[in-house]
């Protein structure tokens, strides 16, 4: 499915060189890419972006490497070769955007850091993703999305003596600092084109995973505050009706019925209204006390009542939200997977037609995901080095 042709897309004519990998970098890029921008990724010889390796794979290539790095153009650069750490110097020279996510102390060491780069391109803006922070205590830490989680604190909301925390099912300290990268970058490119400066920012994956983590934070803020911090918001299981229960099949519905609305709405739909007495607005967030067990045992009671798509279906028909738990393979063929056009394909030189997964803006003809699928290693580095032996473009022009 494609939009028709519109204007130009919002990055277009914008170079980034990306060398970073694994995710939370490579979405950054990839975002850019689908923006318009023109991505050429750095990999290292043999090897490249070691993502590629990560199951399950397609014919040639990862899933996971294809869903973060299309729209990119790839080179091999040997860094620790004087003659590609030229090349990967005069990239940099030339670049809009720099994205890189190496351990501390490694881009001074190649010379590819933000204050040498900026000495030949003081436009240019420069984004060091990294985990924990390069000038913290943890900076040398490799920055892996558990351990970021850990120590911020999201893992441990719920901890309880004895019991180990569920592994959690989104990388969301990775995404986060994706998220925030791609915000600082674009942020930054737009004060380039008032101003003409450019700028370097660190990104740490921890700081922005706290920065977002602020309903599962709440407590410890008010006790901070030198508050009691209780009673908290309940969204974390003990709310009854904000919970996930079993339906007659053996599968599972989520329900969200906090506002007292649907609530009520609910109660009249299955005949018990007179569990849906008049309450406050900051009921909606508790576990609602001696009324739990009545307010459990009758949703408990109609979800057991009826299979899961059923129940679902009439809940969407009564405006209900109450919705169905699917697995990973129902989720990206649903009914409103397939309405939303969330799950598209794309040609692959090698693999044929492989799925990718939209964005949203795309309906706002903001991102073309398909103007490259994710690279071979090194396939345009040819290209890349013929390009280098021409001169290098006038530096940007800006508004002020």
């Amino acid at each position: 499915m494609s939009l028709p042709a519109g204007p130009p897309l919002p990055l277009s004519g914008v170079r980034v060189v990306d060398f970073s990998r694994l995710l939370p970098g490579p979405w950054c890029t990839q975002t850019l890419g689908d923006l318009g921008a023109d991505v050429i990724k750095v990999e290292q010889p043999e090897i490249g972006d070691y993502s590629r390796f990560n199951p399950p794979m397609y014919k040639s290539v990862s899933a996971y490497f294809n869903s973060v790095n299309r729209n990119k153009r790839s080179i091999v650069l040997d860094l620790a070769d004087e003659e590609d750490r030229r090349v990967a110097m005069e990239l940099a020279a030339r670049a809009d955007i720099i994205v890189e996510s190496f351990r501390p102390g490694v881009p001074e060491k190649l010379g590819i850091d933000y204050a040498s780069v900026a000495r030949a391109n003081p436009a240019v803006i420069y984004c060091s993703v990294t985990g924990f922070g390069n000038r913290s205590a943890l900076g040398r830490v490799p920055g892996h999305d558990l351990s970021i989680q850990g120590v911020a604190g999201t893992l441990g909301k719920h901890l309880a003596p004895g019991k180990a925390p569920p592994m959690p099912t989104f990388q969301a300290a990775d995404f986060t600092g994706a998220a925030f990268a791609t915000i600082g970058v674009l942020a930054a490119y737009v004060r380039r084109a008032a101003t003409g400066a450019g700028c370097y920012l660190e990104i740490p994956m921890y700081d922005s995973l706290v920065s977002v983590s602020n309903v599962a934070l709440s407590g410890a803020l008010a006790r901070l505050a030198g508050y009691s911090g209780k009673p908290e918001m309940e969204p974390w299981g003990r709310n009854p009706r904000y919970n996930v229960y079993p339906t007659r099949d053996g599968k599972y519905v989520t329900v969200c019925l906090l506002e007292y609305r649907g609530w009520k709405r609910f109660c009249d739909y299955i005949g018990r209204s007179e569990l849906a007495p008049e309450e406050s607005w900051a009921d909606r967030h508790t576990d609602h006390a001696d009324r739990a067990d009545a307010f459990r045992a009758a949703i408990s009671a109609f979800c057991l009542a009826h299979d899961r798509d059923e129940l679902a279906d009439m809940m969407r028909k009564a405006e209900i939200a109450i919705c169905p738990v699917y697995t990973i393979d129902e989720a990206i063929v649903s009914a409103h997977a397939i309405d939303r056009g969330i799950v598209d394909f794309m040609e692959h030189p090698a693999d044929g037609p492989i799925p990718y997964l939209r964005d949203p803006l795309f309906w706002a003809g903001l991102t073309d995901p398909i103007r490259l699928p994710s690279p071979d290693l090194d396939e345009h580095g040819a290209e890349i080095r013929a390009e280098l032996a021409g001169p290098r473009p006038p530096p940007p022009r800006h508004e002020g």
